[in-house]
């Protein structure tokens, strides 16, 4: 596999060793194991569902955690029934971890395990003050605007 060295990159950019981590993160990902398989769905202009296959695991035995842009998903192994022997067991019941990185401003809504297939609904939630806003254009000079407390301050003053 060729490898790819982002250090002259980093070199004169401040601020983005974020992006390196995310990097090098993205790169050990596809280097990871495969179990549980999943989906990414994109349902709307700013939500998804991640499903992932967890056939054998009850609700007990999953773990879902999101930190730091990081939304982690694992699962502790079921213990099987005393007494039971098997001539084949083919359903996967090992445990897992799979690591997942979010975007900025993506929440983990809600998550629902059903039919052996856990979903985890995400959407991106901006702040107000993130968003784009529209200013107005006026001719002349920009007045500056007049709060409440400096109205109430200048009617004290006259």
């Amino acid at each position: 596999m060729n490898t790819l060295d982002f250090s002259p990159l980093f070199r004169t950019a401040i601020g983005f060793d974020r992006l390196a981590r995310q990097l090098e993160s993205a790169r050990s990902v596809g280097e990871a194991q495969s179990y549980p398989p999943y989906n990414i769905e994109k349902t709307g202009e700013d939500s998804y569902v991640l499903t992932m296959a967890v056939a054998g695991f009850g609700p007990g035995d999953i773990d879902v955690v999101a930190r730091e842009n990081v939304l982690t998903v694992a699962g502790r192994a079921p213990q099987a029934p005393e007494g039971r022997s098997y001539l084949h067991r083919g359903i996967a019941g090992r445990a897992f971890e799979r690591r997942f990185v979010l975007a900025d401003h993506i929440v983990v809504e809600g998550a629902n395990l059903e039919n052996g297939l856990l979903e985890l609904a995400l959407k991106r939630v901006v702040p107000e003050a993130l968003k784009p806003r529209q200013i107005p254009v006026q001719a002349g000079r920009p007045q500056p605007q007049i709060t409440v407390n400096e109205q109430a301050d200048q009617a004290q003053a006259a």
